[in-house]
Formats: C-alpha cells, structure tokens, sequence
C-alpha cells in the first residue's frame, strides 16, 4: 500500500512539472512600444501568430528604453521595438542574439492648427524645432526612455538646442497622454503616424511637418539571449521572429489601417 501510494505521489508530481512546463513553453513575453498596442497592431495580428503557434502572448507595451531593459533583465523573450542603434548594442553587448528590421512608418511634428512659431511645410523636422525653440511656443515632450524621445533629442542635437525652460513641457509619460496634453496646451510635440491617426478624433492637434528625411520611424524585432535565465522561452522567441518576417504577416502588416484611414499605418520592409 505505501509503495503503490509513493507510485501515484511519483505520478502526480511528474505530471505537475510535464504540465507545468507545456505551459512554460507555451508562454511568450513579448516587451515592445506603446505605438504598437495603441495603433491596435498588436490586435490586429497577434491572434493570428497565437492561432498558427499555439502560444499565448503576454504583452507588455512600454517605451524603447525600458522594454529593452526587460530583455537585458530577462524578463522578456522578445522585443519589437523603435530605436535601432539601441537595438543594434543591445545586441553587440550580448544581450540579445540577433535584430531583424520589421516595419517602419514615420515621425509627424504636430500642433495648433494657428501655428504660432510658423512650422508648416519646413523640409526638415530640425529645422522646425529650431523656430519653436526660437518662438518659445510650447512643447510637450514625452521625456520617457521611449525610441519616440530618443528620437525627438536627435533632432534637438542637429539643431544645436539643448530644450529647457517653461516653454519645455515634460511627461514622462506614454505616447497617447502626451498627445492629449499637446492638445490641451494646444502645443507643439512629435508623434509616431500611427498614434496619431488613431487618436486624431480627440485631438486637437495638425500635422505640420511630415514626409522630411528626418523623419523616419524604423522597428526591429529583438530576441532575448536565452542565457539571461533558464525561463527565456528561445524557441518561442524564434518561432515569433519567423512569423513576424514572413510574407504573409508581412502582407498583414501593409494592410493594417487602410480601411480605416486609407493608408496603411505601417510599412513591411523584413530584412534577414
């Protein structure tokens, strides 16, 4: 009787840890931008990756800065994220094992439709920037770890400024409340296409600049070292990673918001 009891307490415990493990396995942790979730992306084409893997994906939607913090951390498998030479040393640094290009779109200069510091139609984002300052108009900025604030602090570099003063309006928060405060103040600020879009309706706000070289918002996606911790998930990692690069998700990618807006929000542009 006690070795048959030890047997079934065996059976249990061994059919705990398979169950377990199938369910570890089956976890993805993907750390990426806002601009992903709240553009709906993300909704739009990860009930087609869980569908086809059979993972179920645990998002967590955070600037560039702090979701490539996770993954340094290990508290992700992998990132999609907005900031390539972040991206790139994340990688070099032993971080990460390899980055492939995804999608890109575009940064927007966004204000008052009166435009006080006279930006509209200026051929480089920099240039507008410059004017602002100049003016000492308002702008809000998102003051976060995110690619969009990496991004808007390059722009300040080639214009030579160094933003500070009552006229510069930190957040430090996401790109949706930051857009919402702009609004608001009726201030100037810089916006991912894809958020704006899809949050054009409750604000009130115009582009001003858009289409400048400088403007470019290219994403990668990342995977995780899986030496970080015993707990990375690897083979979701790279199952996610061929599945985000593959043609048919790239398609899914290039018709996301053209019903809606009549463009597409997101460009596929994969690259191995």
């Amino acid at each position: 009787m006690k070795r048959m009891f030890l047997v079934v307490l065996l059976t249990l415990i061994l059919l705990l840890n398979t169950s377990c493990t199938k369910k570890a396995n089956n976890e993805l942790i993907l750390a990426t931008t806002t601009s992903t979730r709240d553009s709906g992306l993300l909704d739009y084409i990860l009930p087609e990756f869980e569908k086809e893997y059979g993972y179920k994906v645990s998002v967590i939607a955070v600037g560039t800065g702090q979701a490539l913090r996770l993954g340094m951390d290990g508290n992700a498998d992998v990132l999609l994220v907005h900031s390539k030479e972040d991206e790139e040393r994340f990688v070099k640094d032993g971080h990460g094992t390899y980055r492939f290009d995804v999608m890109y779109n575009d940064f927007v200069l966004l204000g008052p439709s009166e435009d006080k510091a006279h930006v509209k139609g200026l051929s480089l984002a920099s240039q507008a920037l410059e004017r602002i300052y100049k003016s000492k108009a308002e702008f809000v900025s998102r003051a976060d770890e995110s690619g969009t604030y990496k991004f808007e602090m390059k722009l300040w570099n080639r214009a030579n400024i160094k933003p500070e003063g009552d006229w510069y309006i930190k957040v430090g928060r996401g790109m949706a409340e930051t857009l919402l405060m702009a609004s608001e103040k009726r201030a100037y600020t810089i916006s991912d296409r894809a958020t704006y879009l899809t949050m054009k309706d409750k604000l009130d706000l115009v582009i001003l600049v858009e289409g400048s070289k400088d403007l470019k918002n290219q994403y990668g996606v990342v995977a995780v070292n899986p030496n970080k911790n015993s707990k990375i998930n690897k083979k979701g990692a790279e199952d996610f990673i061929n599945w985000i690069l593959s043609d048919k998700t790239q398609r899914l990618i290039g018709e996301f918001g053209k019903d809606k807006f009549g463009e597409s929000l997101f460009i596929p542009n994969a690259k191995r």
